[in-house]
């Protein structure tokens, strides 16, 4: 029970930090519409979706009763207006990219910790059993949204970065199949593993070899 516990709390940091690093963003860079809906907040009530973040939950469970699932998801989405943006294209892409960014962050943050937890003599070594999840949690949360398709943040990132042509067509290709891809790779075909799973896996286990010692293998 301690150890589900210990996960949920994970999942809730995770998701709140990154949500609340779209809605920051967005403020930065010219729009109070997060802001003023409550968004740029680290209360985890104001970004919770009744459908998305209760699947999301249900998975995180899964995975942390060694279910070999990717814990998908969504929180409530952070809504921001582009007309408030200088260069909407590019500003998207920069919101976007602040969720995983955060969570990157925030596991080397909480890694530098875990190591001063593990060292000889701490008195902290039981923050170890608390850390370690959350700093899964939050590579597994920046590693699929990167996966650059919609509804993902990873698809607003690829059409901020490609030139204007190219990223209307991807854009349009991405608004009419970005949720049917998403869904065939969260599906389970290899062996019980979705492809995603398998595709983010290597990299994955790499940054974790390197937050986590012991170089703990997902």
């Amino acid at each position: 029970m301690e150890t589900i516990i210990v996960w949920i709390l994970a999942f809730v940091v995770a998701i709140t930090v990154h949500e609340a690093a779209h809605a920051w963003m967005a403020d930065k860079l010219g729009d109070p519409t997060p802001r003023l809906m409550g968004r740029l907040s680290l209360n985890p009530i104001v970004h919770y979706d009744p459908v998305g973040t209760t699947l999301l939950l249900v998975l995180v469970l899964m995975r942390a009763l060694g279910i070999p699932v990717i814990p998908f998801g969504w929180a409530k989405p952070v809504v921001f207006d582009p007309y408030n943006l200088k260069n909407p294209r590019r500003d998207a892409a920069l919101i976007s990219l602040a969720g995983p960014l955060s969570n990157i962050t925030l596991a080397v943050i909480l890694s530098i910790l875990l190591r001063i937890s593990l060292s000889p003599f701490s008195p902290y070594l039981f923050l170890s059993g608390i850390l370690i999840p959350i700093i899964i949690l939050n590579v597994i949360l920046a590693l699929f949204n990167l996966v650059p398709v919609h509804p993902l943040d990873g698809g607003k990132i690829l059409v901020g970065l490609l030139p204007a042509k190219e990223a209307r067509e991807v854009e349009i290709f991405l608004r009419q199949y970005g949720t049917i891809i998403l869904f065939l790779l969260i599906i389970p075909v290899f062996g019980g593993t979705s492809p995603v799973f398998v595709i983010l896996q290597p990299a994955l286990n790499f940054l974790l070899s390197i937050l986590i010692p012991g170089n703990p293998v997902i």
